[in-house]
């Protein structure tokens, strides 16, 4: 399978990165992102309403300074739900579907737009050894904030490997340097043994300061622009 064609898309840079699988909601209120879900929503098939995300390395989020460096490793949404307010800005709902490797913004005319590619993921076995440390540091990590503050989390953990890599990477309360890894991880299997190691760092500093979280909990509702 040859690599796929670089395409231009819409981008949306963000304050925190996304994953495969990865609900988000949104709160579009700067102009430029504006025109973007108001480009969007001109698109008649709701699969083809699709643009491009990538965190913000350094930077700002909005004004003309935002983005000012952005990490190249990302992730394509697709806009599932809009509700427009009366002030013409929108509350939204992106699902992320691939990643993404953005080879170069663009300014655009009425909204960034950038040249990115779709990676392909690999297919990988996944040793059991790797799968149970994975579900059971998460477990312990999960019990471990439960003790301090309640449960954050809920639902199951899927079985599919892949999936379940997703998964922790995005529930994972971690710095974005890290998530940003994860994200970029080759596959399940590096992704996974990552987030294992990651969640034994947290499981770490929160038994010297059991307190309180090494972290906060992992959010996905950003009001980004």
């Amino acid at each position: 399978m040859g690599k796929p064609e670089p395409m231009t898309l819409p981008m949306f840079p963000l304050s925190s990165v996304v994953f495969p699988g990865m609900t988000v909601p949104l709160h579009v209120f700067e102009d430029r992102y504006r025109r973007l879900v108001s480009h969007l929503l001109t698109i008649e098939d709701p699969a083809d309403r699709v643009f491009g995300t990538v965190a913000i390395r350094e930077g700002y989020e909005v004004g003309e300074h935002g983005a000012q460096s952005v990490y190249r490793v990302g992730c394509l949404l697709q806009l599932t739900e809009v509700e427009r307010q009366p002030d013409g800005t929108f509350d939204i709902v992106a699902v992320g579907r691939d990643r993404l490797q953005l080879d170069q913004m663009e300014r655009g005319a009425d909204y960034p737009q950038g040249r990115a590619s779709v990676l392909v993921e690999p297919r990988a076995t996944v040793p059991e050894g790797v799968l149970e440390r994975a579900r059971a540091t998460f477990t312990a990590y999960r019990a471990a904030l439960t003790e301090i503050q309640g449960d954050p989390f809920s639902g199951t953990l899927p079985r599919d490997p892949d999936y379940l890599g997703w998964t922790l990477a995005a529930l994972s309360p971690l710095p974005l340097a890290e998530r940003q890894a994860l994200l970029e991880a080759e596959d399940a299997v590096e992704r996974l043994e990552l987030v294992t190691r990651y969640l034994r760092a947290e499981l770490r500093a929160i038994n010297v300061i059991p307190s309180l979280p090494a972290t906060q909990v992992a959010r996905t509702a950003w009001s980004p622009n």
